[in-house]
């Protein structure tokens, strides 16, 4: 104990964990922990929701909206809440919002009389169902987006370049807005477009217009190929289909003389064959002066009997010729 000032101060006992007793600690340690999960389930019991913002709580998967503002409770560890922000939001198409810059890809189009111009847009969007908002696509905005560049094109594409750069950009933009909450309530997405403002619309550079030329160039080269190509096969069909045509009427005339020169042999075969019963020897004999004969068509063969007579036996006489000698002189010698 010391004396300062007159008064008598005593000093603090030093505090010591180790001095406390094993029961003594443990009801230390639960009424922390008791503390530790009061301040859990208080602050998991209660959420939040500011003026501009909208809740959806789930319960067990099913959603509910909670559109009211300030503190709410709910059950912890069964219901979660997702909060969705309510306020109206834009982004840019055809340019950069942050560095201002042309973005071409978006912004180039083409209008109706086939010019090139640069638009660009602002599209103002707002949550409207939270529950859609979160769940009925794994990214509403980004589909707004294409839907929005789809009717642009489609809008741009109708209207003249004059109309475009000039006087056209009010009902320009009246028509894109129809279009796009027309294909958005088809889509139930969860947000609804509040506006879409024309920023400016400007003719392309010059780089840009001489590549749309090289372009155009190279289609209607293409378009020429292939008229050309189809040209030469219209005249090259008709010329083969003549030559098919020919080659057929040909291969049948061969064809057919060829039957014929065959039924001419069968018929020769068969005459020879008649006489051949006949008269063997003889006809034999003849078969072999006419192969003869055609093997050496200059050849002639003279017999001199040594008499007076000369026989002449190549080249042949008519083969019904000898026949007819051949009978009369069996007839002869029949007599004789």
């Amino acid at each position: 104990m010391k004396n300062i000032g007159g008064i008598m101060m005593q000093k603090a006992p030093k505090f010591d964990i180790n001095d406390l007793k094993p029961s003594q600690l443990k009801k230390i340690v639960l009424a922390v922990v008791g503390i530790i999960a009061v301040i859990l389930v208080v602050f998991n019991c209660t959420y939040q929701v500011k003026e501009q913002e909208q809740a959806v709580l789930l319960t067990f998967g099913n959603a509910k909206t909670v559109s009211e503002s300030g503190l709410h409770f709910k059950i912890p560890f069964i219901q979660t809440v997702e909060k969705v922000d309510t306020t109206i939001k834009g982004f840019s198409i055809g340019y950069d919002i942050d560095t201002n810059e042309t973005v071409e890809d978006e912004s180039l189009m083409i209008t109706s009389d086939y010019n090139f111009v640069n638009v660009d847009f602002f599209v103002e969007y707002q949550v409207s169902d939270p529950i859609l908002a979160l769940y009925a696509s794994q990214d509403p905005v980004e589909i707004l987006k294409n839907i929005a560049q789809s009717c642009i094109r489609t809008v741009i594409g109708q209207t003249d370049v004059d109309s475009v750069l000039t006087t056209g950009k009010s009902e320009i933009q009246s028509e894109i807005k129809q279009m796009i909450n027309d294909r958005l309530n088809q889509n139930d997405l969860g947000i609804y477009l509040v506006n879409i403002t024309m920023q400016d619309a400007e003719p392309p550079t010059q780089a840009v217009i001489e590549a749309f030329k090289a372009v155009e160039t190279a289609k209607q080269g293409k378009e020429t190929a292939i008229n050309n190509a189809n040209k030469y096969k219209n005249e090259k069909i008709p010329a083969a289909e003549a030559s098919v045509d020919q080659i057929l009427q040909n291969a049948e005339a061969k064809k057919q003389e060829r039957i014929n020169e065959a039924t001419g042999q069968v018929a020769r075969f068969n005459q020879m064959y008649k006489e051949y019963i006949k008269f063997p020897e003889i006809t034999k004999q003849r078969m072999f002066y006419e192969t003869m004969e055609e093997v050496l068509p200059s050849l002639e063969i003279i017999i001199d009997s040594g008499n007076g007579s000369v026989q002449k036996i190549l080249p042949l006489s008519n083969f019904s010729n000898i026949n007819i000698g051949n009978n009369q002189s069996t007839t002869t010698e029949g007599e004789n």
